[in-house]
């Protein structure tokens, strides 16, 4: 017979590992792909003590679309021929001062936004915003209603139009579902960069920083610090965690 010490150990360790679990389901319901913060144990859940970001600088960006290729490649997002078709997690854009004349190329992907119009509008909770800042869609619950993509003032968002074959394990994606720039949770959550940013480094141009908005101590805090940063859209008061400079 089990002493009374040893049923309130197994009931601890039972209770345990239920919390465990339920802090792990409850940060995306049906969505196998998120993990957790970064530099957290697997059995905790995502937290607000960071805010992940990206400040892209326009002056070193270039005419290159390097940053989408490796964002293509990294979700296994493929071209299916047709501009308005293809999913776009990323596009590059040409601005162009009306006074001077200036031109400026930049990427443009899902602002990830504190207050994010896309969640606001989705009748089931597909769109949702971590704890973290990060914005994702869950395509288990996403009924391709497109109120998301409507809202969005970054026409951020693609619809997919297809069926999906070889899809990559951290990227689930399917036929009538709406999609996005996910900022490469399944990196962050690993302790790594987006592929974006790590593809514009290699490539010697240096126009992406991400890291935690709230550490000051983090090379994105001092940059902004130290230049500046621009919202897109910031009379709409949405905080996006994309900060441009150079625009």
């Amino acid at each position: 017979m089990s002493s009374n010490n040893d049923s309130n150990g197994s009931r601890r360790t039972f209770l345990k590992g239920t919390a465990a679990l339920a802090a792990g389901l409850a940060i995306a319901p049906g969505v196998r792909l998120l993990g957790v913060a970064k530099a957290k144990p697997d059995n905790e859940a995502v937290t607000s003590i960071v805010r992940w970001g990206m400040l892209i600088d326009t002056t070193k960006c270039s005419e290159c679309e390097v940053c989408v290729e490796a964002c293509h490649a990294e979700n296994g997002i493929k071209d299916q021929g047709d501009p308005a078709t293809t999913p776009q997690w990323i596009r590059k854009l040409m601005a162009r001062d009306s006074l001077t004349g200036h031109v400026v190329t930049l990427p443009m992907m899902c602002q990830h936004c504190e207050n994010p119009p896309c969640a606001d509008v989705c009748p089931t909770g597909a769109s949702f915003r971590r704890a973290d800042g990060i914005v994702l869609v869950d395509r288990h619950i996403c009924i391709g209603c497109r109120y998301c993509m409507m809202a969005c003032p970054y026409k951020a968002r693609s619809f997919e139009h297809i069926n999906v074959t070889d899809q990559a394990p951290h990227a689930p994606r399917g036929k009538g579902t709406v999609e996005a720039c996910t900022m490469c949770v399944h990196r962050v959550d690993k302790d790594q960069q987006p592929a974006c940013v790590d593809a514009c480094n290699e490539r010697g141009h240096g126009a992406m920083v991400f890291g935690d908005l709230k550490d000051p101590e983090s090379e994105i805090s001092q940059e902004l610090v130290r230049y500046g940063g621009t919202q897109i859209r910031a009379d709409l008061g949405l905080n996006t965690g994309i900060r441009y400079r150079g625009i």
